[in-house]
């Protein structure tokens, strides 16, 4: 997207000193997701200023970029506002969309949690409070309680009179039907209503039943939902059916990039929460626990190259075609995990289908594995009959062929397998899954290439003897 004139000055204006007052005018006049660029650029530079500037722009602009910022660092501004002015920071919250403001809220320290909702009027503290007892990472941490709702009884120019006196009516394409007690009755478009007849009653116009989920869906669940019936909104309902509030596509679209900056995280072995500008602390906090698990796993491939100390140090182009083995596995491992957990995602792999997954990559994986080791294979024993005339070089060639036929099949089972066992078990499919799987692919590639290369010379030595 071009840069607007409004972005254009506020740019010129980061190059100099910076005169709050003039920025924040500035500032208010962008879009509300480059203010947020603004302020995260502000608030990674230097701490406090970003604040500073939403102290001096007016409560709506301020609101919503607040909201469009990166959770981490619109926290750290958000507290730095607690602290100098609790009851703007309080006005910003209030004017937040209520999923916004949730969001918000659940990443503060509880004493300024408290401290901020005592600046709310006690409806509103008490509608974000019931929101935030959700997980934030089902339905009903995903909604928002902002939505058009008309009693079943109203006709459409009663209900058209109570859409035009609602402050968010401009942000909505759909309106929801409910009876006396809040039940869900329909669902109807604002083009529908405004061509119907008035004296028609809602409901008579209203789609039923509509597709709602319950508020402890999982967000991928969710997600799953929109992707395949291509909701623009759906509505979130209690056991007795009422109608709590709604999740929108953009905030699906949310939830989607943090669900696989996480996988992307976790498979590594990153903290889950951790973002570019989390403290050094939470960087550390997350990271370090997987570390010293990455030790341990490590440490195996290292005890089975142990064993062979004596064999490489005899035959040195062990050492050199050792690790070649050992990443290739590694990476045919991880295009196999790859592959799987983006089938997991996307609600693609079944328990039924899970065999017959596992077997295919299997497969790809011994393909692979036998073209590559034979190319390597015929490269190694061409190399080492030019230098050891007289040496075992087409035995060497054929124990690589047949190591990293071997290793890449077990890496790509490995790697489809792991990820299917860690669900089944009701864990994190990605949690350190390159972890693990590099310590099996590592060490069975160690394992098989070395112990067949020992057999070799076993063979050799026993061979001269039984002639």
């Amino acid at each position: 997207m071009e840069s607007t004139a409004e972005d254009l000055r506020v740019e010129q204006l980061l190059q100099h000193s910076i005169d709050v007052p003039i920025l924040a005018e500035a500032v208010e006049a962008q879009e509300a997701a480059d203010a947020a660029d603004t302020l995260e650029t502000l608030e990674a530079a230097e701490e406090g200023q970003a604040a500073e500037v939403l102290g001096e722009m007016d409560v709506e602009s301020a609101a919503e970029a607040l909201a469009h910022m990166l959770t981490p660092l619109g926290v750290g501004v958000l507290e730095d506002l607690i602290d100098e002015d609790p009851q703007y920071a309080g006005q910003l919250i209030a004017e937040m969309a209520p999923d916004d403001a949730t969001d918000l809220l659940q990443a503060l320290p509880d004493e300024q949690r408290d401290r901020l909702l005592g600046m709310l009027g006690k409806v509103e503290a008490v509608a974000l409070r019931r929101l935030m007892n959700y997980d934030e990472r089902s339905a009903g941490g995903m909604m928002t309680t902002d939505y058009l709702a008309v009693r079943d009884t109203m006709t459409v120019a009663e209900a058209i009179e109570a859409i035009r006196r609602s402050e968010t009516a401009s942000e909505w394409i759909y309106v929801f039907v409910v009876d006396w007690k809040g039940t869900l009755r329909g669902r109807v478009t604002m083009k529908r209503m405004l061509l119907a007849r008035p004296e028609q009653k809602v409901i008579e116009i209203a789609d039923s039943p509509v597709d709602a989920v319950q508020p402890e869906v999982s967000r991928e669940d969710v997600a799953r939902e929109f992707e395949r019936y291509d909701h623009l909104v759906l509505p979130v309902i209690d056991a007795q059916h009422r109608l709590i509030g709604v999740v929108t596509v953009d905030d699906v679209l949310d939830s989607i990039r943090e669900e696989s900056t996480e996988d992307a995280q976790t498979m590594v072995g990153a903290g889950k929460e951790e973002a570019v500008f989390s403290t050094t602390r939470q960087k550390f906090q997350g990271r370090f626990p997987w570390l010293v698990v990455n030790l341990f796993t490590s440490s195996v491939a290292a005890i089975v190259v142990k064993q062979f100390e004596g064999l490489i140090a005899e035959i040195a182009i062990l050492a050199v075609v050792m690790p070649v083995i050992a990443n290739q596995a590694g990476n045919a491992g991880q295009q196999s995990l790859a592959v799987t957990l983006r089938g997991i995602v996307l609600d693609q792999v079944r328990p039924q289908t899970a065999r017959s997954l596992v077997l295919r990559e299997g497969f790809v994986g011994f393909l692979n594995g036998a073209i590559n080791g034979i190319a390597v294979g015929i490269v190694v024993a061409l190399l080492e009959s030019f230098d050891h005339p007289a040496g075992p070089s087409w035995q060497l060639g054929a124990i690589i062929a047949i190591s990293m036929t071997i290793a890449l099949t077990i890496g790509c089972i490995v790697g489809t397998a792991m990820p299917l066992l860690l669900r089944r078990v009701g864990a994190d499919p990605a949690t350190a899954s390159t972890i693990f799987l590099t310590m099996v692919t590592d060490s069975m590639s160690f394992l098989t290439f070395l112990g067949l290369a020992q057999l070799l010379v076993h063979w050799l030595l026993v061979a001269p003897a039984g002639h």
